[in-house]
C-alpha cells in the first residue's frame, strides 16, 4: 500500500481505476481524477498548498510534485511527468508532457500539448505556449510540436495502466 499521509486535516483522494504504486507518497490536499497513475517512488506532498490533478495523468517514477504557499500545482488532464521531473507549484496544461529529470518552478504555465525536455529548467514565472518544444537550462523554444505529439505519451501510461496494472 502507499504511503498516504492526512496533514492539517486534509487527505489525498483519487478517482476510479487509479493506480498508485506501493511505494509511492501522497500527503494532505491532493487530489486526482480518474484513470491516474503515480509510479514507484513518486512523491506527490501537498501539505502548504493543494495538488490538484485532472483525468489519465501519469507521475512517473522518482517523479516529485509539490507546491508554494498560496501556490497549487495544477496537472490537467493527460499530463505526463517523466520520471525523476519536478514539478513545483506550477500549472501544466492539458496534455502536456514533462520529460525525464526536468524542473519546473513556481507560476511557471506550461501550454497544452507542449513537450518540456528531458532535463530542461523551467524558470519561475515562465508561460510556455501550447504545442512546443522547450528544452535547456534554462529552459527556451527550440521548435513547434507535431499536434498529439505531446498526448501521445499519456495515451502510452493509460495503455500500461489497463493491460497490466490494473488487471
Amino acid at each position: 500500500m502507499a504511503i498516504v499521509k492526512t496533514i492539517n486535516g486534509k487527505t489525498p483522494q483519487w478517482g476510479k481505476n487509479c493506480f498508485i504504486a506501493e511505494n509511492a507518497a501522497l500527503s494532505g490536499d491532493c487530489v486526482l481524477g480518474d484513470d491516474c497513475s503515480v509510479w514507484y517512488s513518486a512523491v506527490l506532498r501537498s501539505d502548504v498548498d493543494a495538488i490538484r490533478c485532472g483525468n489519465r495523468v501519469n507521475i512517473q517514477d522518482c517523479a516529485c510534485v509539490h507546491q508554494t504557499g498560496g501556490i497549487p500545482c495544477v496537472l490537467e488532464d493527460d499530463v505526463s511527468v517523466g520520471h525523476g521531473a519536478v514539478v513545483h507549484g506550477a500549472t501544466v496544461r492539458k496534455g502536456a508532457l514533462i520529460g525525464m529529470n526536468a524542473t519546473v518552478l513556481d507560476k511557471a504555465d506550461i501550454g497544452e500539448g507542449a513537450i518540456i525536455a528531458a532535463g530542461a529548467v523551467v524558470l519561475q514565472g515562465t508561460h510556455v505556449p501550447p504545442h512546443e518544444l522547450w528544452a535547456g537550462v534554462p529552459a527556451r523554444k527550440m521548435k513547434e510540436c507535431q499536434p498529439g505529439q505531446a498526448e501521445e505519451f499519456a495515451r502510452h501510461y493509460a495503455g500500461y495502466l489497463k493491460d497490466w496494472y490494473l488487471e
